[in-house]
C-alpha cells in the first residue's frame, strides 16, 4: 500500500467549522456550553478557589502581570479574569500596579501574602494554564460530537484513499465498518501495511470536534489536550470559530491515537503524578470522538487476554470507569472507533466471547502483482529513481518468486531506500538496476552471496495466491 501525502481530510473540515460558527450565531441560548464564552465566574461552572489558584499561579512567574497575559493564559474573557482578580485584591493576594485609560490596560502585582499562597498552591498542584471545564460540559461535548453520529459513503472512501494502492473490496469493508462504529480488527502478516492503513483511517472521519485543555472532577484536574494527539484546525474559518467559542476548548480534527507494544494495563487508567499534583488522561480518553488504534496486538508486555478483558465493558456499554486517588469514581463515554491491528489470527488472540464484540475482522495480505508494480513505480518516483520494466521482472522472478517471498507492501520502500542511498553514495545514475536490487535485497534480508536465478523454463514457484492475484 502506498499513499501520496495530500490533504484528503481538509476539504470537509472548513465547512464543519463554519457550521459551528453559524450555529453559534443563530441560536445563542440553545447552544452547548463550549460554544458560549463565560461572562462571569458562575458561567464557568468552577469553584472560585480553583480559579483563584490558577490566576495566582499565572502571576507567580511574573510577580507583575497584565490582564492580557492572564486572559491568554487562563483562556477566559477579560471580564471573568477581572472578576477573579477583584476577589484576589479583596483578599489582599493581589494589588493593582497600573491602570491605564482602557479597561484592558491593567497590570496586577502579587502581594507578599499572594506570593506565598501561589507558591503553596503550585507545590500542591503545578498545573498552570487554561482553566478546566466541568465534567458535565465534557460529557455533553462528547455526546454532541459522538463518533456514532458519523457515517461515510463509498464516494467518501474513494476520495479519502484515492492515492492509496489497495484492493477495492478492502476499502469498501473499512467504510462499512466505520458506519457501524464497532471495533475493527485488521490482521495479516508483518509488513502487509496494516499499521499504515490504520493510521490513515482518520481521513474518513468528517467534521471537527471541540477538545478541552483540561477537565475538573471533584476538585482534581485532568489534562485532556495533547499536542501529540490533537491537531487544531488552522485556517481563517477556524480562527473565527475560536473567537466564537469558549477558549478553554480547542477546535480540532477528530483525533487518531495509536498505542503499540509499549501498552500496559496501567496506561489505560488515569495517570496521577504526585510531583505535579494533577492527572493525565489515558490514550483512549484522549481519542474520544475519534479513532483509538492498538497496534501490534499480541506483542504487549501484558497478556492479550488481560488486555482484551480490560475493554469488554467499554465495548459493551460505551462507557469507561475511572477512579481518582481520593477514591472518587466517575464514568466517561468510550466514544471511539476501536481498531486492533495484529500479526496473529483472530482465533489465536481470544475466545469467541470477545471476538463477537468486534464488528469486523479484515485480512490484509500480500498485494496482487499489478498493485505491487504500482507501489514500486510510485515509490521510485518519490525517491527520484527511474525503474525500467526488466528490472521489475527481475525483482519478481529472481528475488520474490525464487525465495517464496510474498509481495508485501513494505518491501518496495525499504528496498528502494537502500538503492537510493547507494546511488547517492557512489554518484551513480538514479536508475533501478538488477544489480542494485540484488544488493539491496541481500542487505535487507541479511543474505550472503547472490540470489539464485529462476529455472530456465520460467516455472518458478509462485507464493500462494500470487498467480491468481496477478
Amino acid at each position: 500500500m502506498l499513499e501520496h501525502h495530500e490533504a484528503g481530510q481538509a476539504t470537509r473540515l472548513p465547512e464543519a467549522v463554519a457550521s459551528m460558527v453559524r450555529h453559534a450565531q443563530a441560536d445563542h441560548d440553545a447552544l452547548p456550553a463550549w460554544h458560549v464564552p463565560p461572562r462571569s465566574i458562575a458561567d464557568t461552572g468552577l469553584e472560585i478557589a480553583l480559579l483563584l489558584g490558577l490566576l495566582l499561579k499565572a502571576a507567580y512567574l511574573h510577580r507583575s502581570v497584565s490582564l492580557t497575559i492572564l486572559t491568554d493564559t487562563l483562556k477566559l474573557p477579560a471580564s471573568v479574569v477581572n472578576e477573579i482578580a477583584t476577589v484576589a485584591v479583596r483578599e489582599r493576594l493581589l494589588e493593582v500596579a497600573h491602570r491605564g485609560a482602557s479597561d484592558i490596560d491593567v497590570r496586577f502585582r502579587l502581594t507578599d501574602a499572594g506570593y506565598a499562597r501561589a507558591a503553596e498552591t503550585s507545590a500542591r498542584c503545578s498545573y498552570s494554564g487554561a482553566a478546566p471545564v466541568t465534567l458535565q460540559a465534557y460529557l455533553d461535548a462528547i455526546q454532541h460530537h459522538s463518533i456514532h453520529h458519523t457515517s461515510v459513503t463509498k464516494a467518501d472512501v474513494t476520495a479519502a484513499f484515492h492515492n492509496l494502492v489497495a484492493p477495492v473490496h478492502l476499502l469498501d469493508s473499512i467504510g462499512m465498518a466505520l458506519n457501524t462504529a464497532r471495533a475493527l480488527m485488521i490482521y495479516g502478516p508483518p509488513g502487509s501495511g496494516k499499521t499504515y492503513l490504520a493510521q490513515r483511517l482518520g481521513a474518513l472521519l468528517p467534521g471537527a470536534v471541540p477538545v478541552p485543555h483540561a477537565i475538573t472532577v471533584a476538585g482534581e484536574i485532568i489534562q485532556i489536550m495533547d499536542p501529540l494527539v490533537h491537531t487544531p484546525i488552522d485556517d481563517s474559518e477556524a480562527s473565527s470559530a475560536r473567537r466564537s467559542i469558549d477558549r478553554r476548548w480547542v477546535v480540532c480534527h477528530r483525533p487518531v491515537v495509536l498505542t503499540g507494544g509499549e501498552l500496559t494495563l496501567s496506561m489505560l487508567d488515569l495517570r496521577y503524578d504526585s510531583n505535579s499534583g494533577f492527572y493525565q488522561a489515558p490514550p483512549h480518553m484522549k481519542a474520544n470522538n475519534g479513532i483509538y488504534i492498538v497496534d501490534d496486538l499480541g506483542r504487549q508486555m501484558v497478556g492479550v487476554e488481560q488486555l482484551l478483558n480490560r475493554w469488554i465493558v467499554p465495548l459493551d456499554r460505551g462507557i469507561d470507569m475511572f477512579t481518582l486517588h481520593s477514591g472518587v469514581r466517575f464514568s466517561v463515554p468510550f466514544d471511539v472507533w476501536p481498531v486492533f491491528s495484529t500479526n496473529l489470527s483472530p482465533t489465536d488472540l481470544s475466545d469467541d466471547a470477545f471476538l463477537r464484540r468486534l464488528g469486523s475482522k479484515l485480512y490484509v495480505g500480500p498485494l496482487p502483482i499489478d498493485d505491487y508494480r504500482e507501489v514500486c513505480l510510485r515509490t521510485a518516483t518519490e525517491l527520484g529513481l527511474t525503474w525500467p520494466e526488466p528490472a521489475f521482472d527481475f525483482l519478481l522472478e529472481s528475488l520474490h518468486f525464487s525465495s517464496d517471498t510474498p509481495l508485501l507492501a513494505c518491501i518496495p520502500r525499504d528496498l528502494l531506500r537502500l538503492v537510493a542511498s547507494h546511488v547517492r553514495y557512489h554518484g551513480h545514475a538514479p536508475q533501478v538496476t538488477e544489480e542494485s536490487l540484488c544488493r539491496a535485497w541481500q542487505s535487507y534480508y541479511g543474505l550472503q552471496g547472490k540470489p539464485e536465478a529462476p529455472p530456465p523454463d520460467n516455472e518458478h514457484r509462485w507464493p500462494a495466491g500470487h498467480r491468481a492475484a496477478g
